[in-house]
């Protein structure tokens, strides 16, 4: 004797696998159905599961990622140098101030702060 299930049912169940609420497994054993009849409901129904799509999960190769570190480290030390240039920039012009005016700007501008 075949049993037919509804649309609905079907539907329902096919939500409560995607969501990760039920297995296939448990769905099979709660409702005395084939696990190939549930997997022919996911590729009928699902977006997830259908079978013309294929999800591929593509993992970055180790020396790859490390490139792309090594990259980054370059961009931010060549940031830092360039910070560090303009540090310096400013100390030498305070110096020079602080001589032509004859007073310690940077002991005055540390009092302010």
């Amino acid at each position: 004797m075949k049993r037919v299930f509804d649309l609905d049912l079907k539907l329902e169940l096919v939500k409560k696998i995607e969501s990760g609420k039920l297995s296939v497994g448990e769905i099979s054993k709660l409702y005395g159905v084939s696990t190939t009849a549930i997997r022919k409901w996911l590729y009928k129904y699902s977006e997830l599961y259908k079978k013309q799509t294929r999800v591929i999960v593509e993992k970055k190769s180790i020396s790859k990622k490390n490139q792309e570190m090594s990259d980054r480290i370059k961009e931010l030390e060549r940031a830092l140098g360039q910070k560090q240039m303009r540090v310096d920039y400013l100390e030498k012009l305070l110096d020079v101030a602080s001589e032509r005016l004859g007073e310690d700007i940077e002991k005055k501008t540390k009092r302010l702060l």
